[in-house]
């Protein structure tokens, strides 16, 4: 009889940290202070499971929409103890919404507000063995997607970012995107899982309490996003308040040098730029921070990632993190330039006929972001004139100086006819730009 070969998992990983070193730290919780080791948190989350009859959701989809925190914790590694396959979903929409997509990729639960709701669906979809979670990603028409990974898809990640990047278990994430997303998942939950670095969950997005938190609990790297970086460059800080921070990253949307340039003059750290897409983990990193001080790349490719570029600027990544058969094309253009390093140069999908000569809304946005004074940008089609294109720009530079600015960088047909000039683009609970809501921006007058 052959023996059954059982492969390391999450748990595993896990509970074997919990044996050997019991008291170390695990999680901090902002809010409340308290400081839990990995042996409480194991506890509590075996606490949590028991509301879980049996093997009921064994293999069985859960929609875990808690916010980052030690419930948050409980919930996920209960869920893994009971044989389920968790997906984070967003805790701030509404308790009905969160019910609806529950509905939509099959769930048989929902855990929410500390507790377990099964859900009435007689047939809800069912895993294979090897799943381990499911990202949800709602791409352009907002219908959620499951994607499934493996343990072992999620462990590669996990490691390939750690190795990347040089974290350790001696640590301490500072977590304020949301644990359930692809960036966090690959940047604070599997380091946590796999080699022991802990975390403090964050009291508040707000810059002065991010800032608090540092001063108090002396974390040493810190995941960001462009518009949590953008707002501690422009608040007051105590001095030496962030000196604690080794590490800066910023990931899930385009960060501009200015803002970069910001930072650094702030606060004296340097961003170093990540690149990753939920269907891949993570992908390319910058480890100097000068490709994203200077806006020239989003760094090398992770050494055990490998990009294939074919015509058309696309290209594919593989690694032992990327879900389904290994490989898999993000919808983004790029190359590779004279340091090794990823280019990104707009987005397949989105293009736009201008007198019968296609345009990528990604090029538009790319010669936007360019510009100094640029925040961010977001291109579109035109929301009232066909064969023509509108861009929001996050910037106190007027649509009369975009104009003359593009004129040097863009032919006259790639400009686009309408340019709306604001404070602060919408973003997403993601932190990724709100397209949707821009696109009701680009209505109003042009500015």
């Amino acid at each position: 009889m052959t023996p059954t070969l059982h492969l390391p998992t999450l748990l595993s990983h896990w509970e074997e940290l919990v044996r050997a070193e019991p008291a170390a730290l695990a999680v901090i919780d902002g809010a409340s202070g308290r400081r839990w080791t990995r042996a409480e948190l194991d506890a509590a989350a075996t606490a949590w499971r028991q509301q879980i009859p049996g093997n009921s959701l064994a293999r069985r989809r859960v929609l875990l929409t808690e916010p980052n925190g030690i419930g948050w914790w409980q919930a996920f590694l209960g869920l893994l103890r009971a044989g389920a396959i968790p997906a984070a979903g967003d805790p701030t929409e509404p308790l009905a919404t969160q019910r609806t997509v529950a509905t939509a990729i099959g769930a048989a639960a929902l855990g929410h507000d500390g507790q377990l709701e099964l859900l009435p669906d007689p047939r809800p979809t069912r895993s294979p063995r090897e799943a381990c979670l499911i990202k949800l990603t709602s791409g352009s028409t907002g219908t959620p997607k499951a994607l499934v990974f493996t343990h072992a898809q999620m462990i590669a990640d996990g490691r390939q970012v750690c190795a990347a990047m040089g974290i350790t278990p001696g640590d301490l994430n500072l977590a304020v995107i949301p644990l359930g997303h692809s960036y966090g998942l690959g940047n604070l939950v599997v380091p946590l899982l796999v080699q022991g670095t802990p975390m403090v969950c964050a009291a508040s997005p707000l810059p002065s309490a991010l800032a608090e938190d540092c001063a108090r609990w002396q974390p040493t790297v810190f995941p960001a996003v462009p518009t949590l970086l953008r707002a501690l460059a422009r608040t007051e800080l105590r001095p030496g308040q962030l000196d604690c921070l080794r590490l800066v990253i910023s990931a899930g949307a385009p960060l501009t040098p200015e803002i970069a340039a910001a930072f650094l003059a702030r606060t004296g750290r340097r961003v170093h730029g990540f690149y990753g897409s939920s269907e891949t983990g993570g992908i390319s990193f910058d480890a100097d921070g000068e490709a994203t001080l200077t806006g020239r790349s989003v760094g090398r490719p992770f050494p055990s990632v490998r990009l294939h570029f074919r015509r058309g600027r696309r290209f594919a990544v593989s690694s032992a993190a990327v879900r389904g058969l290994g490989r898999f094309s993000p919808p983004d253009y790029g190359t590779l330039n004279a340091h090794g390093e990823l280019v990104l140069q707009g987005r397949s999908g989105r293009t736009v006929k201008i007198g019968g000569r296609r345009l990528s809304l990604g090029e538009v946005e790319t010669a936007l972001l360019a510009l100094p004074g640029v925040r961010a940008a977001c291109a579109l089609p035109h929301p009232s004139r066909v064969d023509h294109v509108a861009a929001v720009v996050e910037t106190d530079l007027s649509g009369a100086e975009l104009r003359a600015a593009l004129a040097l960088r863009l032919a006259g047909w790639k400009i686009p006819d309408r340019l709306v000039a604001v404070p602060q683009l919408p973003l997403t609970a993601r932190g990724k730009i709100d397209r949707a809501r821009a696109a009701a921006l680009a209505i109003s007058e042009q500015r």
